[in-house]
């Protein structure tokens, strides 16, 4: 399914809001901790979904807090030159932009465990303010269709209180929610491992804004901490809403129920795996950039499977590259690889 949705002049189709930081990549087999071998990429899933849909051709604002500082400028320049609107990017005067340290096993499988800098104070992206998100709503909302979010801001006080205010004016302007939850326990707490599951505290925190999304993506392992199954129709039904359920696998395959049609594919097969950070948020942006080309879910099977085809596309391609922004594919690319042999599924 081909889009004639390139347009990045305008007002913004999609708002993703979050988390902007550095994934500070160790070598394959590596300790970003201790080695002198890394690698520096821009990421932060909300960051990566916004760069990857206006890689894709979608005009897309960004709500995000970055640090006063080098990494936070050459942020902004990244998403100036890739057609992101930045209106919504805040600057903190006291905190830092966030520098995660990543884990790359030798298969190109990462672990996220634990962050680099930051004092008492924390980082920026903890502080997101919402009397600078009010000053700049009215004008990025106006044409918006989605609000893309994850959970990360849930974990401090004053993000928290931005993300609940962005969601409850999205539903008053009937603008659809995209959930990923994204679980990362080192965000709620320092001490937590990265194999951590969410607390009954955590889980209550994040249970309101569930029944809020119209789309919610989530890995297996977070559907069976937050649901206790990986089956996207008991999940929709578990919620008011029912919401559209898309559950992903690694290199297994991803389930799905849209529009009450149920299914499942295997990944496609990436033409190589360097890195598959930032492969899932590619996904998501596939599957937003797609979905934006319906007025409604009124779809049939087969269309909705050549959606996640596209969707998966996105994906693979991203693992072909160091980080979770640069390798990020265009529209035509996508298109090439899902007809190439390389991009078929095996």
């Amino acid at each position: 399914m081909s889009s004639n949705n390139n347009d990045l002049t305008g007002f913004p189709k999609v708002i993703c809001l979050g988390e902007a930081l550095i994934d500070r990549l160790g070598a394959p087999g590596g300790d970003p901790d201790v080695d002198q071998n890394y690698e520096d990429c821009f990421g932060g899933a909300p960051a990566n979904v916004a760069c990857a849909l206006a890689k894709l051709g979608i005009k897309v604002a960004f709500l995000g807090r970055l640090g006063n500082d080098s990494i936070g400028t050459k942020f902004r320049n990244l998403m100036v030159n890739r057609g992101v609107d930045i209106k919504g990017i805040q600057l903190d005067y006291k905190r830092p932009t966030r520098v995660v340290l990543v884990r790359r096993l030798l298969s190109g499988e990462r672990i996220f465990h634990g962050f680099f800098g930051g004092d008492q104070n924390g980082f920026a992206d903890d502080a997101l303010s919402l009397k600078e998100i009010k000053e700049v709503w009215s004008q990025i909302s106006m044409k918006a269709l989605w609000v893309l979010v994850g959970t990360i801001p849930l974990a401090t006080p004053e993000s928290k209180e931005s993300l609940v205010w962005v969601l409850n004016e999205a539903k008053k302007k009937n603008i659809k929610i995209a959930l990923d939850i994204n679980w990362r326990p080192t965000f709620w707490d320092k001490n937590n491992g990265p194999e951590s599951g969410p607390n009954e505290q955590v889980k209550k925190k994040i249970s309101p804004i569930l029944e809020m999304a119209s789309l919610i993506k989530l890995a297996r392992e977070e559907a069976i901490w937050f649901f206790n199954t990986d089956d996207p129709a008991k999940i929709s039904t578990a919620l008011p809403q029912s919401p559209d359920v898309v559950v992903t696998d690694g290199s297994r395959p991803l389930k799905w129920l849209i529009d009450d049609f149920h299914g499942q594919m295997k990944p496609l097969s990436p033409t190589k795996v360097l890195d598959t950070t930032g492969a899932g948020d590619a996904f998501t942006a596939g599957l937003i950039f797609q979905l934006l080309n319906v007025s409604s879910y009124s779809l049939g099977l087969s269309e909705i499977e050549k959606i996640f085809s596209f969707a998966a596309a996105c994906g693979a391609l991203v693992c072909g590259g160091a980080g979770a922004i640069s390798p990020q594919p265009t529209q035509k690319e996508v298109l090439d690889f899902l007809q190439s042999s390389d991009g078929a599924m095996k």
